[in-house]
């Protein structure tokens, strides 16, 4: 029996007074590698933000690494947040201290006390990505594409049960895109469930995986062509 990770039921995703989607019906099983596609402004974002608690979900039900998302309290949301990996597109680095000094601050938000143990934790999520040689470097000494390893490098110090991956590859150039992505499939095959929003057709060709779409106010699988 397959354990699902995410479930939405009839939901419907707003950005402000606006219904970007309706009659939203999702389920994410553990171990699985989801992308979201769809234009700018067909609700990718929306629903991403829903799904972290950026968002409240006013009609509809939902369900993500045991949160009810209907039922979501302010105070409960950084706790969700931990359960939860999330990959920005803007990488969203503090440029005022380093590679290793950026993880650290996660970990200790986070309540980890023992600096022998941070440490540990850092090395193995920056030796994931390929980054372990760089913890010194501050982040605009870094490549895009080195930026976001670093960011999801970030977004697996808690171990999260899935990881939100929102247009990881879109300000970076297809070459670093292919890398990122090796590292994101790596991760999926080490046993973490992901669900990433993109436009970036020629990845989903290169790499892929099960396809939902947003268009028209509607949420749908997408059948790839199988060659």
């Amino acid at each position: 029996m397959s354990e699902a990770i995410l479930t939405l039921q009839n939901a419907q995703i707003f950005q402000r007074e606006n219904l970007v989607l309706k009659d939203v019906n999702l389920k994410i099983d553990k171990g699985e590698f989801v992308y979201l596609i769809g234009k700018t402004g067909s609700g990718k974002s929306s629903l991403m933000k829903t799904l972290y608690g950026d968002l409240p979900l006013e009609k509809g039900s939902g369900s993500i690494v045991g949160y009810d998302l209907k039922k979501l309290k302010e105070k409960e949301i950084p706790f969700l947040r931990r359960k939860l990996g999330i990959v920005f597109q803007d990488f969203k680095l503090l440029n005022d201290r380093n590679i290793f000094e950026n993880l650290s601050f996660v970990l200790k938000a986070t309540g980890w006390k023992d600096k022998s143990k941070m440490k540990e934790k850092i090395i193995e999520v920056l030796s994931k990505v390929g980054m372990e040689t760089k913890d010194f470097k501050m982040p605009f000494q870094l490549s895009g594409g080195e930026q976001q390893r670093v960011a999801i490098a970030r977004a697996l110090l808690n171990d999260p049960d899935l990881i939100l991956a929102d247009e990881p590859t879109g300000n970076l150039d297809p070459v670093t895109s292919v890398g990122v992505m090796n590292v994101l499939k790596e991760i999926h095959q080490s046993g973490k469930t992901i669900l990433m929003a993109t436009h970036d057709y020629a990845l989903i060709l290169k790499f892929p995986n099960k396809t939902i779409k947003c268009e028209g106010e509607e949420l749908f699988e997408v059948v790839q062509q199988k060659n």
